[in-house]
């Protein structure tokens, strides 16, 4: 009988040439039948013909354990995708990782070159396994390529950070990010679903960078950021007020919110469905979904000499029946 066998070591130099991702595969019809076994006693887990429950009517042939430890590369952890790279000592690694280690192996410092572990790419894609963020609650379980397209709209996906005023790179659960605003970035926390804000700017005329803190409101058992900043729209600054909901764009459909902004007699009202923190602040902000001010009309509102901007941004949130 031919078979393949599944090894993951650690080589040294010297040590006999090691393809891993293989495993005994001796059921009728396998791609692997033509293939030697190599010499010598290997002491790993043995073939366990029942390791994955029946599939289509076949029986599975690999444990699993072996399979997604083979499957992980040794830089990133995640599971590897087509083209799967190798050393000459049999060590692998996924490509997106390959141009991160100067083309040495990170197990033997071997140099990469362009070899392709075929093998463990055939083996991979028989396979279902487990999102990435099943540690975070995700159950399910997915054909080898389909997980990635289900991990991108995976809503056990950490959530980004949405504060506008930097880049920050902070990801978790609700929770962790209402701390986090709180603590790290002092951010006014309100509770209550109705507010009366005012934004006041003694240089309206600088529109580069100019950002104002993020607030926080809770109300209704979930948290809502209101973001107010000045942009650039074609050539003419402006004014933009707008809520994102802490949360997945199929909750924030059940709510809406209104923006209202007016003196002298003037009243400019926006109202709206609240955009969940997974679209980005900026993609928000650049789909112009809030309220919108134009400057003159901003310096209107303000009153006085126009020379400095002065304005009251009242809002209401309410849950759709």
């Amino acid at each position: 009988m031919s078979c393949l066998r599944a090894r993951k070591e650690q080589l040294g130099d010297g040590a006999p040439l090691v393809v891993p991702g293989l495993t005994c595969m001796d059921e009728p019809g396998s791609p692997f039948t033509d293939i030697d076994s190599p010499p010598g006693p290997i002491n790993e887990q043995p073939y366990v013909k029942d390791a994955y429950p029946p599939k289509n009517g076949k029986p599975g042939t690999l444990p699993k354990s072996i399979v997604h430890e083979l499957l992980e590369c040794p830089v990133c952890t995640n599971f590897m995708y087509p083209p799967i790279h190798q050393c000459l000592n049999g060590h692998t690694l996924c490509s997106h990782c390959k141009s991160k280690v100067h083309n040495k192996c990170p197990t033997c410092r071997q140099e990469l070159g362009n070899i392709r572990c075929l093998a463990l790419e055939k083996v991979a894609v028989t396979l279902d396994l487990p999102c990435k963020y099943h540690n975070l609650g995700c159950p399910d379980i997915f054909p080898y390529y389909s997980k990635l397209k289900h991990e991108a709209q995976c809503t056990f996906r950490p959530y980004n950070c949405p504060y506008a005023g930097s880049e920050c790179p902070i990801t978790g659960d609700l929770q962790t990010l209402v701390a986090h605003l709180k603590n790290d970035h002092k951010v006014d926390m309100h509770n209550g679903s109705s507010f009366n804000h005012r934004y006041v700017k003694a240089n309206p005329h600088e529109v580069e960078n100019a950002t104002w803190m993020l607030t926080i409101f809770h109300c209704y058992g979930a948290y809502f950021c209101l973001h107010f900043e000045a942009f650039q729209l074609g050539k003419s600054p402006v004014y933009i007020a707008f809520l994102r909901f802490m949360g997945d764009d199929n909750e924030a459909k059940n709510f809406s919110y209104s923006l209202e902004v007016g003196a002298n007699g003037r009243k400019l009202i926006f109202q709206g469905v609240p955009r969940s923190i997974r679209d980005s602040h900026c993609k928000v902000r650049d789909s112009y979904d809030g309220l919108i001010i134009q400057r003159s009309m901003a310096l209107f509102f303000s009153g006085g000499d126009m020379k400095e901007l002065k304005l009251k941004v009242t809002g209401r949130i309410w849950k759709e029946q």
